[in-house]
């Protein structure tokens, strides 16, 4: 047999896994199949996911729920203004022994596969900086000892529109550690009724385990394996250039309302998420549709818009749409 072929049939079967994984996660969080199908990718393709929304739209029962799918080591911190990186990382503490005094390190609540952060900009840059390390390297470092993190290691956070009272924005550089950037929007009618028949009655619903640690590494390590042509890699590419307000062929839209393009690490994002798409339509190689729908969330927190392009309202979804115009004139032009 092909290793193609291989390939394809063990995609379907993972593929069939995840999407068990889909219906447990969605019997209890109700009307947002993109947002889950979206948290799952990102997690999926190995990355660390930034969840926004208001209070009240279940983005931590969400986070739960897919923690308990995955069968993964569940960790949660929640950030308050007046917690400290030992708080999160882990400290060195001192102990009595046999031969006297000695440290000891007390590992923190980072020590798990799944980290949900919840709140995360409530806490201040201080405390946030001590996650770079962990969501980057998958290790973190106390004094001159460095400790490594189970694999696999996800950071999923949680925060509430900056604009609200006691939160601080997070810096381009965490920013940049998160793989997407989802959005919750609010339920529909329809969704809510649900919403409120399944959480103020009796039962108490759970998802169940359909996947393990292992089996995560083992989905995560197929989805590198997954191909991605030349063309859609100069696509991608492409993009990221046209993004970049400092490119001398920038168009005059671009240089106004842009003040730094998508990073390097966006393309990395879109294209894994692409390949972690495929992989789940039971498919051995990327197509363009795969990667369009995973630019929005990759490159939402990665560009920054200048004040003009604020002071307008303009949505990120309306310059992508032309960005994506123009990178595929440019890739199919070669």
């Amino acid at each position: 047999m092909s290793e193609s072929r291989a390939l394809e049939r063990r995609a379907e079967e993972l593929a069939a896994n995840v999407a068990e994984l889909l219906e447990e996660i969605g019997r209890v969080i109700h009307g947002q199949r993109t947002l889950v199908e979206d948290l799952v990718v990102g997690v999926l393709a190995g990355g660390h996911v930034l969840l926004e929304g208001l209070p009240g739209l279940g983005k931590t029962r969400l986070v739960h729920a897919l923690g308990t799918g995955l069968g993964l080591d569940f960790g949660r911190i929640q950030f308050t203004p007046d917690l400290m990186p030992a708080d999160v990382t882990g400290t060195r503490i001192v102990e009595e022994a046999a031969t006297g005094l000695q440290f000891r390190f007390q590992r923190g609540p980072l020590f798990a596969h799944l980290v949900l952060a919840d709140e995360i900009n409530r806490a201040t840059p201080k405390t946030q900086s001590a996650l770079l390390e962990a969501m980057q390297e998958g290790r973190v470092t106390v004094g001159e000892t460095t400790h490594p993190l189970p694999r696999p290691f996800h950071v999923v956070a949680t925060q509430n529109p900056i604009e609200l009272e006691g939160t601080f924005p997070l810096p381009e550089a965490q920013l940049d550690r998160f793989l997407f950037h989802l959005t919750v929007p609010t339920p529909g009618a329809e969704d809510l009724v649900t919403i409120l028949e399944s959480t103020t009655g009796s039962e108490n619903l759970e998802p169940r385990p359909v996947l393990d640690a292992a089996r995560v590494l083992e989905l995560q390590a197929l989805v590198r394996r997954v191909l991605c042509g030349p063309h859609l890699l100069r696509y991608v590419a492409e993009l990221l250039h046209v993004t970049d307000p400092r490119n001398a062929d920038a168009d005059e839209s671009t240089r106004r309302l842009v003040r730094y393009g998508a990073s390097p690490r966006a393309g990395q994002a879109i294209v894994l998420a692409g390949k972690t798409r495929a992989l789940l339509d039971g498919r051995p190689s990327v197509a363009r549709e795969d990667l369009d729908c995973s630019m929005l969330p990759a490159v939402r927190h990665r560009i920054v818009r200048t004040f003009e392009a604020e002071a307008e309202g303009l949505a990120m979804e309306e310059l992508l749409s032309s960005w994506q115009d123009a990178a595929w004139r440019r890739a199919r032009r070669g």
